[in-house]
């Protein structure tokens, strides 16, 4: 997994898949939800995952309007494709974001 932040941001996404967890290490949900982005990064090697700290990148958080989190992006080549919130499994992550 990639730790971004406000300088690396714009190139990770560049990327052809890539998922992107704004999540807080104080997050319950957000921690369980990193259990399953860490299975998905093991099956699909295709799929690049990149983390933002909302705390420590406050800027990219208001830069996408997260008011809340977990929240997950799906950009495919700089291109925002799907975006969803909250807890959710492997399966309905994949299906939600359209991977």
């Amino acid at each position: 997994m990639l730790h971004v932040n406000a300088q690396s941001f714009d190139k990770v996404i560049q990327n052809d898949k890539v998922i992107v967890d704004f999540w807080a290490p104080w997050c319950g949900p957000c921690r369980m939800l990193g259990e399953v982005l860490e299975q998905l990064e093991s099956d699909r090697s295709d799929i690049l995952i990149a983390k933002v700290n909302v705390d420590d990148e406050p800027e990219l958080a208001r830069r996408f309007g997260i008011s809340s989190i977990p929240a997950i992006m799906h950009f495919s080549r700089g291109e925002l494709k799907a975006q969803t919130l909250g807890y959710m499994t492997k399966e309905q992550l994949l299906s939600k974001l359209g991977l």
